[in-house]
């Protein structure tokens, strides 16, 4: 009867999840969709793979239409035979984002229950994780794959308590195995390493217990084992995914650098430290875990508006001269977000409640959670300082494996985020239920910790403009009293109202707890009161980020690019921030398709209108010079960092045609011109005259002043390709594209001398095989990024393909691994039902 009234109450809480995610996401009852600036950059670079695939029914792992071309890894490639990406999307069949707000409720509920065994605090928790606030900033900007990422933070958590704690090895198995899998399938390597940075601690926490002996050394040797097999198997259920991306990373700007220059070492791993270290947080800004405002939150909060109306008009009242205005532009920044990082879409609030429950958890949670949870929180807080704190950043991307691979230090704090509402609910349990602890203990540390942080509050409060200041050391610098007044006030205003808001979130879960003891309260009076003012608090923070304003008819959603603008659609637009951009690119987007209508032949546009290196407007009607993705092959990024950023006048025509950039789009967004470039090198060209050069950096700067249809810049290591070859000039012979398909090109050939034809491809070492007439034949890389290849005299049919090996290799390795997967977890269930009646003795706290 206990076990069914529980599955009850387990159910109800379920159905509450989607009440609550449906709650927050109302708009798409009315059919509108989220607008997700990322999801857009998507959809435009994207369109080649999504076309392709709706054309032949396959898939392609190559496309043209970002940055000269790149694999599709990173792009939403699917792979056959991935079983556990189709599970993914199954968990996940609500809308977007009540998918994501249902998942992370859900997954921490099971977290919870694992953890403390009873539906009430496992609700409490979920309702803590699950309305964490970076993850509804991180939903409204696009970042699926993080959220989907994060989505199984919890489960997978939970799977690994179950075997180390709960003893429960099987069921741990299955549920390890399983979330790994999904993890690792939602492909956000960064999430998952940092989740497994804190795992780590608990890994040295049993460890340490075992050696105490407060745990059999055969129980921790054995749940280790079992962990260990599940994260393989996990791991391995996505071998196409793994394999094909630690190929290409290799070749990316997170794999080993080319250039050696003022930021680059050749040699080196990683991204350089300026670029992974741009976004940390600050030291005082973390405390915005708890007052979300501290610094002025976002840098678009909804009182920015005002603020700005308000800057114009002292501006136009005080400043009388253009030297005054240049030196206020020069300390302008962002009005009301003033911390330590280039800008912020918003703080990662963690709640009021829940940052005060979390210091009680660490009085008063079993000790097993405890220290780990504490020492991971300590840590991944630290690592969040990034460049505020170098000595730690420094070890870690010098030593750590994989840590320089990631930018943006400061996202870490998810994990803070996952342990934060788990050591609170864990200290909650533990402070109603444990009879070990007494209640003189109890009132002594809900003094000490509530009156200590209520009179935090107080001080910063009193004197928080002299103690955080509200201003950047930039402001202090160059804008005038008049203007730097303003923004104090205004920014401690709103850090005024969250303080206060914190205070009194604080003192009524405190006085709840308080009233327990006394016997004056019901604990389940207490805990609906929390529960009740956590999700107030929360829920309010985050629809200044998440809100109604984020969603838009399904025509804008789906197809962002218009061609046309009409008075119903600026009437749709008008007011919408989101929407603006897609009325303002009309022009623009009616430019890039009418070129590509008119010629339908393959070449590349050169689009600087829109920002050549931070839009896929282009990529949607046609292949780009440009692109928008944070994963971008290293030679190219090289090419963009040497050329595309000064815009040197000769030089950067002279890349421009090697890339064969047949159209260039100049001018404003209102008149947009398409202009032919007639020089263009073309898809192909046969050289007469090589150039060896010793060094990557030669390379570089050579194509820059060459003649690249007469001249190839070749590196010295590629000389033995020569061996036995000869290269005569011919000036009839002539080398043409027959047929394109992004992963698949044919060219035909014919020369009466033997020739080294360069083609407008990008070189990738992996995957792209060449073929003349119907033999495969070696290739090289030729003027730094291009691909060549060898031509005899003579009429020839050549074809290049690109079939990664790895992706039928992965295939298989991940079929086998989830085939595995279900005959041990059949196997498991199985012998438990069979000799224990699906039960196993459960462990006593300590």
């Amino acid at each position: 009867m206990a076990k069914n009234k529980n599955l009850i109450y387990i159910a109800i809480s379920i159905i509450a999840f989607i009440v609550l995610a449906f709650l927050y996401s109302t708009p798409v009852f009315t059919g509108k969709q989220l607008f997700q600036h990322d999801i857009v950059q998507y959809r435009g670079g994207a369109k080649e793979l999504i076309d392709y695939r709706a054309d032949t029914g396959k898939e392609t792992y190559w496309s043209d239409s970002m940055f000269g071309g790149m694999p599709t890894y990173q792009m939403g490639s699917r792979f056959t035979g991935d079983i556990i990406k189709n599970i993914d999307s199954a968990l996940n069949f609500f809308p977007r984002p009540v998918n994501y707000i249902f998942m992370l409720f859900a997954g921490f509920f099971l977290l919870g229950m694992v953890a403390v065994r009873n539906w009430k605090y496992a609700l409490l928790g979920a309702t803590f994780f699950g309305l964490s606030t970076y993850f509804y900033i991180a939903i409204a900007a696009g970042h699926n794959g993080k959220i989907n990422t994060i989505e199984y933070f919890a489960p997978l958590l939970a799977g690994i308590l179950l075997v180390y704690i709960r003893k429960q090895y099987i069921w741990g198995f299955i549920v390890t195995t399983l979330f790994m899998g999904l993890q690792i399938a939602a492909n956000h390597p960064q999430m998952t390493y940092y989740l497994f940075l804190a795992l780590g601690f608990l890994f040295l926490s049993e460890l340490i217990r075992a050696i105490q002996k407060k745990i059999p050394m055969k129980h921790f040797l054995i749940s280790s084992g079992i962990i260990a097999a599940s994260c393989i198997i996990g791991v391995g259920m996505n071998s196409q995914r793994i394999m094909a991306n630690s190929e290409y990373v290799k070749e990316t700007v997170r794999g080993k650098q080319i250039l050696t220059n003022e930021s680059h070492t050749e040699g080196n791993s990683g991204m350089d430290k300026e670029s992974m270290l741009m976004w940390s947080y600050g030291k005082l800004e973390t405390l915005n875990l708890f007052i979300p405002r501290l610094m002025g939150g976002g840098s678009q909060e909804p009182e920015g508006k005002e603020m700005m109306t308000r800057v114009q008009e002292l501006v136009q009242e005080n400043v009388g001269s253009q030297a005054e205005m240049d030196r206020i532009s020069k300390g302008f920044g962002n009005l009301t977000y003033w911390g330590d990082q280039p800008g912020t879409s918003g703080p990662a609030y963690q709640g009021a409640i829940v940052c005060f429950l979390a210091l009680l958890g660490f009085f008063f949670a079993w000790k097993k959670y405890r220290y780990w949870i504490l020492g991971a929180s300590i840590l991944t807080i630290f690592l969040a300082w990034g460049s505020n704190f170098m000595a730690l950043s420094d070890f870690f991307i010098d030593f750590v494996p994989f840590y320089n691979k990631f930018r943006a230090p400061s996202s870490i704090l998810v994990v803070v985020e996952l342990l934060f509402p788990l050591i609170a609910i864990i200290g909650l349990y533990r402070f109603f239920t444990d009879k070990e602890l007494t209640t003189e203990y109890k009132q002594k540390i809900l003094l000490y910790v509530g009156g200590g942080t209520l009179g935090f509050v107080l001080i910063l409060l009193i004197f928080g403009k002299s103690l955080l200041g509200f201003h950047t050391e930039n402001e202090k610098t160059y804008l005038p009293p008049f203007l730097l007044d303003y923004l104090v006030e205004e920014r401690f205003k709103l850090f005024r109202i969250d303080a206060i808001k914190a205070f009194i979130y604080v003192a009524i879960a405190a006085a709840a707890l308080f009233l327990v003891l006394k016997q004056k309260l019901n604990q389940n009076i207490a805990l609906l009161i929390i529960g009740v003012v956590s999700l107030f608090d929360l829920w309010t923070v985050n629809k200044r980020y998440l809100n109604d304003d984020n969603y838009v008819d399904k025509i804008f959603a789906e197809n962002p690019f218009q061609t046309e603008s009409s008075d119903l659609m600026a009437e749709k637009v008008q007011g919408n921030p989101n929407l603006e951009p897609i009325l303002a690119n009309v022009n623009v987007n009616k430019t890039l398709e009418t070129i590509a209508e008119k010629d339908k032949t393959h070449y590349r546009i050169f689009n600087n209108i829109l920002g050549t290196f931070s839009e896929t407007n282009t990529s949607y009607f046609k292949s780009s010079i440009g692109g928008y993705h944070a994963v971008k092959l290293r030679r190219y990024d090289d090419v963009i960092n040497e050329y595309f950023q000064i815009m040197d006048s000769v030089k950067v025509p002279n890349i421009l045609n090697l890339l064969n950039a047949k159209y260039l789009v100049l001018g404003g967004p209102e008149q947009p011109q398409a202009i032919p470039n007639p020089k263009a090198n073309g898809n192909a060209w046969f050289v007469s005259e090589l150039k060896f050069v010793e060094s990557p950096n030669q390379e570089i700067k050579s194509i820059g002043v060459i003649d690249s249809k007469k001249t190839a810049v070749i590196a010295s290591s590629d000389k033995k390709y020569f061996e036995g070859k000869t290269i005569q000039p011919d000036s009839t012979a002539y080398i043409n594209l027959t047929k394109y398909q992004p992963n698949e090109l044919e060219f035909k050939s014919q020369s009466k001398t033997p020739q080294l034809a360069v083609f407008s491809e990008i070189y990738y070492p992996h995957g792209w095989k060449f073929f003349i007439d119907g033999k495969e034949v070696p290739y090289i890389k030729a003027d730094y990024l291009l691909r060549a290849v060898h031509v005899p005299a003579g009429n020839h049919d050549i074809r290049m393909v690109f079939e990664p090996e790895v992706i039928e290799k992965g295939k298989w390795i991940s079929l086998i691994c989830f085939g595995l997967f279900i005959l041990l977890s059949g196997a498991g269930i199985y012998f438990l039902y069979r000799k224990k009646g699906g039960r196993q003795a459960l462990p006593k706290e300590e």
